[in-house]
Order: C-alpha cells, then sequence, then structure tokens
C-alpha cells in the first residue's frame, strides 16, 4: 500500500467537504458518544482506576488520535480488551504503574508507527488473536462478578483464581446489585435492534438501574464523585516517573504495546471492509503512540481504537475524522451537564453493561469456523492462547500463542513433496521426442514445496541412494522458496554426483529461487548450461552428453 502523508489524507478527506458531511459527521459522532459515554465510564472502573478517568480518556484519545489517525472511521478510547490487561498491572504496579508503561507503549507504537513496521503486527496468526479475544472476554466478565453480586473477594494475580475463589464461599450476594445488573443485561438483550439503532441499549439499560436505584433509595455501590475536570488529581508527572526502577515495567509495556497495536489494527481492518477505504497502518500507530503518551499526564488510562465505536460512526453515516472529535465533545459535554447522574450510576449496572459486552467481544464468526471445519491445529492454538490469557500473565500468554502457531505453521510448509521417476519414453515419443528417453540412468525428481531448513531432511533422503545415476533432474517448478539452507542440500547432492561421474541438472527454477541460488553459488559451481526451461529439454541433453554408465556396459 503506497505511504500517504498525514497532510494528503487530510487532503483526500475534506477536498469535496460540504454541509451536508458535516452534518452526517454531526449525528454519527453524537450517537458514537451515546455510545461510547457508558463504556468509558465502565472501562475506568474496569481497569482499576475510576470512571472519572475513563471519561478522560475517551475524550483525549477522540481528539488527538482522531485528529492523527490514518483512516476517517478510527475511533479510538478505553476498551474492554485493555481494561483487562489494566486491572492485573494495577494489582501489581498501582495506577502509576499503568501511567507509567502507557507512557512508554505510547513512545514505542510512536517509533513502530515512524519505522513503518506496523505491517509486522498482522504476522500474529488468526486463531491466535480470536484466543487472545476470548480470554480477554472472560477476563472481563469473571473481573465484574464481584460488582455484580454486590461483593468483595480477595484481589489475586490472575482471573483462572479470581473464578475458581468464588467456589469456596463466604459471601452473600446482594439483592440490590444484582437486580441492578440484570436490569441492564435485559435491556442489552432483549431491546429490539430497531429501537437500539435510535438509541443505544447500554445507555438505556444505566439509565433505568440509577432510576430504579434512585426511586427506591437502595444502597447499592455506585460510581461516585466525578470531577469536573479534563486534568485529574491523581495522574502522571515527570517528577514520580520511577526512572531506577524502568526495568520492572519492560513486561507491562510490551503487553500494552502488543495490544494496542493490534487491536487498533484490527479495528482499521474492520472499518477498510465496512468502508472500502484502505487505512494507512503507520500512521495509525503514530497516533495511538502520540495519545498514549499525553493521556497520563491527565490522569487517564491508555487507549486503542475500538471496533464496536469505529462500526457505529460507519453505520451512522460519518463521513471524515471529525466524528471522532464530535463524539469526544460530546462526551466532554456529558462530563459537565450529566455528572449529578452519573454520579449515581450502580457499580452492578455497570457490571452489566460489561458482561455483556465481554460475550460480544468474542469473534464468533472465527470460532464457529475453526471448530465448526475441524481445523485442528487452530483449535489447539486458539484454546492454549485463551486458556494461557486468564492462567497466566498476557504477555505470556500471546507469546505462547505466538509461538504455537509459528510452530504449527512451519509444521505444514515443512513438507517437500519429492518424487524421484526414471524417464517416460512412452510420453516423449507421443511428443514426438524419438531419440529421448533411452537412457535407464537418467532419473527426473518432481520437487513441489519450499525447500528450506525445516525441508532438508526429507530433501537429503529422498536422494540417499543414487547409484548408476549418470544424470538427475531436478524439476523446480514447484519450488518457490529456497533458503540458505536448501542451498547447501543441492551443493552436497551435486557434490555427491560429481564424485560418482554423475550431473545435476535443473529444469523450471523460479526466477527468485534462481537468484537466491546465484547469491549460494550454485549456479556458478553447476554451469548455467545445466539449467533449462522443461525436464524434457534437459533429458535430450543429457543423452546428448552420452552416458558415460552406458558406455562401461
Amino acid at each position: 500500500m503506497p505511504r500517504r502523508s498525514l497532510t494528503r489524507l487530510y487532503k483526500d478527506e475534506f477536498s469535496n467537504y460540504s454541509l451536508a458531511k458535516f452534518q452526517q459527521d454531526l449525528l454519527a459522532g453524537l450517537t458514537v458518544a451515546a455510545v461510547a459515554l457508558p463504556l468509558a465510564l465502565a472501562f475506568g472502573v474496569a481497569s482499576g482506576a475510576t470512571a472519572a478517568a475513563g471519561l478522560v480518556t475517551a475524550i483525549l484519545a477522540g481528539f488527538i488520535m482522531g485528529a492523527l489517525t490514518g483512516a476517517p472511521f478510527q475511533i479510538s478510547g478505553p476498551t474492554g480488551a485493555m481494561s483487562a490487561v489494566l486491572i492485573v498491572l494495577v494489582q501489581r504496579y498501582g495506577l502509576e504503574g499503568i501511567w507509567v508503561a502507557g507512557l512508554f507503549s505510547g513512545l514505542l507504537l510512536l517509533l513502530i508507527g515512524i519505522m513503518r513496521l506496523g505491517r509486522f503486527i498482522a504476522f500474529i496468526p488468526a486463531p491466535v488473536i480470536s484466543g487472545f479475544t476470548s480470554g480477554i472476554a472472560l477476563i472481563i466478565f469473571i473481573g465484574q462478578i464481584d460488582n455484580f453480586l454486590g461483593i468483595k473477594t480477595p484481589a489475586v494475580e490472575t482471573a483462572a483464581q479470581k473464578f475458581l475463589g468464588f467456589f469456596n464461599g463466604g459471601f452473600t450476594p446482594s439483592f440490590q446489585s444484582l437486580a441492578l445488573g440484570l436490569t441492564v443485561i435485559a435491556t442489552m438483550l432483549f431491546m429490539p435492534k430497531k429501537w437500539s439503532a435510535k438509541f443505544p441499549a447500554s445507555l438505556l439499560g444505566l439509565i433505568l438501574a440509577t432510576l430504579l436505584s434512585w426511586t427506591l433509595n437502595w444502597s447499592a455501590p455506585a460510581i461516585g464523585a466525578i470531577p469536573q475536570s479534563l486534568i485529574l488529581q491523581s495522574r502522571l508527572s515527570l517528577s514520580n516517573i520511577p526512572w531506577t526502577n524502568l526495568p520492572d515495567f519492560i513486561a507491562p509495556i510490551l503487553t500494552i504495546t502488543a495490544l494496542g497495536a493490534v487491536e487498533s489494527l484490527l479495528a482499521g481492518a474492520v472499518g477498510s471492509n465496512m468502508t472500502g477505504i484502505r487505512m494507512q497502518a503507520n500512521q495509525e500507530l503514530i497516533a495511538q503512540g502520540v495519545g498514549n503518551m499525553v493521556i497520563p499526564f491527565f490522569g487517564g488510562v491508555p487507549a486503542t481504537a475500538a471496533i464496536a465505536r469505529s462500526s457505529v460512526g460507519i453505520k451512522s453515516g460519518g463521513q471524515t475524522r471529525l466524528v471522532s472529535i464530535v463524539h469526544a465533545i460530546g462526551i466532554l459535554l456529558s462530563m459537565f451537564l450529566f455528572t449529578a447522574f452519573m454520579e449515581r450510576i450502580p457499580l452492578a449496572a455497570l457490571a452489566g453493561v460489561l458482561m455483556v459486552t465481554a460475550i460480544r467481544m468474542n469473534e464468533w464468526d472465527a470460532i464457529k469456523f475453526i471448530f465448526g471445519k475441524r481445523f485442528k491445529t487452530d483449535m489447539i492454538a486458539f484454546t492454549i492462547t485463551m486458556l494461557a490469557t486468564i492462567v497466566l500473565d498476557l504477555t505470556q500468554a500471546i507469546l505462547l500463542g505466538s509461538f504455537l502457531a509459528g510452530a504449527v505453521f512451519l509444521n505444514k510448509i515443512a513438507s517437500i513433496e519429492i518424487s524421484v521417476q526414471d524417464v517416460d519414453t512412452e510420453r516423449l515419443k507421443q511428443k514426438g521426442i524419438e531419440t529421448a528417453g533411452q537412457c535407464r540412468h537418467v532419473k527426473v525428481a518432481f520437487l513441489t514445496g519450499p525447500l528450506f531448513f525445516a525441508a532438508t531432511g526429507q530433501f537429503n533422503e529422498a536422494f540417499s541412494n543414487l547409484k548408476d545415476t549418470h544424470a538427475l533432474i531436478l524439476s523446480m517448478r514447484g519450488v518457490s522458496l529456497i533458503d540458505t539452507a536448501g542451498i547447501e542440500a543441492i551443493h552436497r547432492l551435486h557434490e555427491k554426483l560429481h564424485t560418482q561421474g554423475g550431473t545435476l541438472m535443473f529444469a523450471g527454477v523460479h526466477d527468485n529461487a534462481k537468484q537466491m541460488m546465484e547469491r549460494g553459488g550454485l549456479v556458478q559451481t553447476i554451469g548455467e548450461e545445466n539449467f533449462f526451461w522443461s525436464s524434457d529439454q534437459a533429458i535430450i541433453e543429457a543423452e546428448k552428453r552420452g552416458c558415460s554408465f552406458c558406455e562401461r556396459l
């Protein structure tokens, strides 16, 4: 995809901008704000921070990342996947820990974008991403059981430990919290889609639950005070960055960086499929980097592009990145206009929003495809990544899943098919070649598959017995890839044949494979005269040169 500067992106978006398009952006932005508001509150709390931190994150991400994004449809903010990572980091390092990790992950994302390395993020296999997403969904769901039941269980390192802890008992669920949480869940699950298109079900659920708690004067825990300021009292400052202990933050920095990049580029891929507009991946990573470097100094939490919010903006008719900015303005206004109401929103209601969101964030179509078609290796990669996500550290989970998928991929492509055959005299006669095919010491080997380090064992085994072979023709039309290990294997085969008076010849070698063979000295050693377009040409030439084995007879 050709590189385009931010200036060029702006020019493409706004070259034919009109009042009608602005009205579409305005309506889409306000619609996204209505969807994003309850999510910002919920993900702020779910991250181990506060609802205010979620609001500040949504507002700043909407402005900064929206202005710098690599696609007009991208909308960023706090997300469920990121909150699942952050809640663990808060337990280990406190809020300052996630601010520091967010700052330096932003710097790393910025560098990745500047160095144009965004394409390497796409190398993470789809089953691993699906398993990781499902694992995060489980972390979010399990993490909200406390608020949903109105209880407080001990903090633990992993979601698996948290889940198993509920079976130990020792707590009594609150009827009030259950009722409020179920109100939100029922609203989100059963509200007709045509109504949801006009008014977000999650927002309506929060309103109903809050009014129910308010009217009945219930004592269920609520969000609490929300400061009417973009600069929160609890925030990162340069003076409290633990410079001497930065090595302790390497793992969380890498986790947030990987998650931010993967989720943002996935959101971009979904948006591109919906709109037909290709996202500039490296520019998007720059936007994510700059935003996450700024947000901690205001007290917010790390943000990423969000598939749900971006999709709402597209479906609402959004035309440009102004949708993101309008959505940020809408949340900012609500922070000042509806503070009194938002402070009364029960935590159980937010838990209901997050539980339904967790269920929906699973890539159900991909899961159904993998398991329905019984792709065993993908099923294993998905399952192990998902389980590792809830049992291990999230960085370890994605590394483990990627390693597993890479190993499976290597195993799949490492198999090279080699068929060694005698010359088919009858076939050549049918083609009008009468003189060829008379020598039984000429053999043709048809190779199909990549000839690289993992396939050299099969290659060597296939040619272990070349007794009385005058000419061996390697038909390599099916070999599109060869590495240094493959070149060394061919060198050894050539030396073996040369020692016994035979010749190694080639037919149908791809240009890229031949270039690699030239770099490895094969062409110079074997000679350009031993390379042919087809195996038939090589057979005719081999017989023209005479056969030392036949002469002995």
